[in-house]
């Protein structure tokens, strides 16, 4: 993926806009407005949070409570999709790069069929601005391939922008989880 001026600037703005919609809080709504029923049985495909990102954790633990299947991914070498790996609240994590966290490699890897993607800027249509690795988009493209996977955006509703640089790699979101509720494109 060829990194343009357009989205390095931004990527630059989104930073901006997610700084100014932080909100600790924000963290707990995400279970208010989670759609459980039409992802129950799913197998989900969580994020564990970089500095800055809205928290998805309390969603997660509240998931796991209601008996659902969770993962985590884990980051590859660079060009490759991510891995998911079965993760339960209690699970020790192991550091990964980028300063991501990750189950350990003795845990089995999975399909999550339901995928919490992050995200710097998303639109009401569904695109999604990344932090230009490219991972997402490589890995929702082969879980699309083989199958049903819904690909749901998390994020500050204040990180929703007007426009977004695309280009023919950029996968769209199915959905879009913030504090002020879901909706799906």
């Amino acid at each position: 993926m060829l990194e343009t001026d357009e989205k390095s600037r931004a990527r630059v703005a989104a930073k901006v806009r997610r700084r100014a919609a932080q909100n600790p809080a924000a963290a707990y709504e995400l279970i208010r407005h989670f759609p459980a029923p039409p992802f129950r049985d799913h197998l989900i495909g969580g994020i564990w949070p970089l500095p800055g990102e809205i928290d998805p954790r309390p969603l997660l633990y509240a998931l796991s409570d209601m008996g659902e299947r969770l993962s985590l991914p884990c980051t590859p070498r660079t060009g490759n999709p991510l891995t998911f790996r079965a993760w339960a609240p209690g699970d020790t994590l192991k550091h990964g790069p980028y300063n991501t966290r990750e189950p350990a490699p003795d845990q089995p890897e999975v399909t999550p069929t339901l995928v919490l993607v992050p995200l710097l800027a998303f639109t009401e249509w569904g695109e999604r601005l990344g932090y230009g690795g490219g991972f997402y988009d490589r890995t929702l493209a082969r879980l699309k391939s083989g199958g049903e996977v819904f690909a749901c955006g998390v994020a500050y509703d204040g990180q929703k922008a007007d426009h977004l640089p695309t280009d023919e790699h950029d996968i769209r979101l199915d959905g879009m989880l913030a504090e002020t509720g879901f909706r799906k494109f």
